[in-house]
């Protein structure tokens, strides 16, 4: 079992003037994964959110699952924190999600989500949207153990 910390970015979330939907259908789809020992709704503040990115990476979050922030709005900074914390994008992980997102909707090509690693841990990037994460974690969930494996050094493919 993996320990899972999930982020949500909205501002609107972050001042209680919205309810984050995402955060806990990401957290149930999880549960057979590992244990999310963390949750946190902050602002799209991007200075915020790489803070809180790299503190879990430096304290031993295998998986950082994040929602909110991948759109195209002057706010949404969840890709450039990302990119700020990884040592290493995964973009396979991210086309297959766009590809799936272009399945239900074009506005799908637009979402500018990053999954990638940063010391052991393995971040990814949904969307804010609800329907979104419901459509794209049956793509997601089926690779996370064998990443996480490898990441670990945990399979033959060392690190």
């Amino acid at each position: 079992m993996w320990n899972v910390a999930i982020l949500t970015s909205s501002d609107q979330g972050s001042a209680g003037r919205r309810v984050d939907t995402a955060g806990p259908l990401i957290k149930e789809a999880v549960k057979d994964l590992g244990t999310v020992v963390d949750y946190q709704l902050l602002s799209d503040d991007e200075e915020g959110l790489v803070t809180q990115l790299q503190t879990w990476v430096n304290g031993g979050i295998d998986l950082i699952m994040t929602t909110g922030g991948t759109g195209l709005g002057p706010r949404d900074n969840m890709p450039e924190a990302t990119r700020r914390v990884i040592s290493r994008e995964i973009p396979g992980m991210s086309e297959a999600m766009r590809l799936e997102s272009m399945k239900h909707t074009p506005f799908g090509m637009l979402s500018r989500g990053v999954c990638g690693q940063a010391q052991q841990s393995l971040i990814v990037n949904f969307p804010g949207s609800p329907k979104a994460v419901k459509e794209l974690l049956p793509v997601i969930l089926p690779v996370l153990d064998h990443a996480l494996a490898i990441i670990h050094g945990q399979t033959d493919h060392k690190n």
